[in-house]
């Protein structure tokens, strides 16, 4: 090669080079489509309750490519053992990521069930109203040995919240209680969206407010116009009042890794179609 022809090669890599990490954002910093979006099983718990395996493979279909469990009358893995389940979930091109469950029974076991099939997370989903701020110190403890026991299998502890950790007892909330009790060595949050509206707070602030703790999330929306007493008002993502386009991506900025979605409630629609309605929304969207 002439050494003309070198310096017009060389030259021109360098200046693509340049253009690639100047006056652009860098690939990190730009939003890009989300491609691995879960659902929470909860949100077809009467249609998996019949049919496990058919509702999962449908679900499969519909792109979700994560599954977060809970504890149901079949346990974690719906009649299947550990093994089973992750077979079955590899069978379809999905990977269970996570599950809701009893911490208080058999935990142990559990954790390292979970382990075994290479899921990530144990996630305490309910503790309930409580009368004084002292009980969420003492739920911060309890978390803390809980993921003591994750860490030692080689996963992760969080705590999912619902709208009463975001009452105000004599100027504290239990919400940061627990936030700020808890070890991030050891436990992490997952933030239920919805419940952080519908508990009168602003979801940007929580995830600005404690970076790197909230590594899953429950993307549900909230019925426009739904008013504050009114708690069970979820609908199909993208038709409510939540802004999910802008959310999403001061979450991923925040440090979120698992975007899960739930409803609880179908008006004019079923569980599944509700499942493939949000699938499809989580398909346009960037983070």
């Amino acid at each position: 090669m002439e050494r003309k022809e070198f310096l017009k090669i060389t030259g021109g890599l360098a200046l693509a080079g340049l253009a690639s990490t100047s006056g652009l954002a860098s690939p990190t910093a730009e939003s890009k489509k989300l491609k691995n979006f879960g659902i929470q099983l909860w949100s077809v718990r009467d249609d998996l309750a019949k049919d496990p395996k058919g509702v999962l493979k449908q679900l499969a279909s519909y792109g979700y490519k994560q599954i977060e469990s809970f504890e149901g009358s079949k346990g974690m893995f719906w009649g299947m053992t550990n093994t089973e389940f992750k077979t079955y979930m590899d069978e379809l091109g999905m990977k269970v990521i996570a599950s809701h469950c009893d911490i208080n029974k058999d935990f142990e076991k559990k954790a390292a069930d979970a382990a075994a099939i290479g899921m990530k997370y144990l996630i305490c989903p309910w503790k309930g109203p409580q009368k004084d701020i002292d009980a969420f110190k003492k739920f911060a403890e309890e978390f803390n040995q809980k993921g003591e026991i994750c860490r030692k299998n080689g996963i992760r502890f969080a705590y999912h919240n619902h709208d009463y950790s975001f009452v105000n007892m004599n100027g504290e909330l239990g919400q940061d209680v627990m936030m700020k009790n808890t070890d991030p060595g050891l436990v992490d949050f997952e933030l239920d969206m919805y419940w952080v509206v519908a508990g009168g707070q602003d979801i940007e602030t929580w995830l600005k407010k404690y970076p790197k703790r909230f590594r899953l999330c429950h993307v549900k929306d909230r019925k426009k116009g739904a008013t504050a007493t009114e708690k069970d008002a979820s609908v199909v993502v993208g038709t409510g009042s939540i802004d999910y386009p802008k959310i999403l991506k001061t979450a991923r900025k925040q440090g979120m890794e698992y975007y899960i979605i739930e409803q609880e409630k179908w008006e004019g629609t079923t569980p599944m179609g509700a499942a493939q309605a949000n699938a499809s929304y989580m398909k346009t969207v960037s983070v």
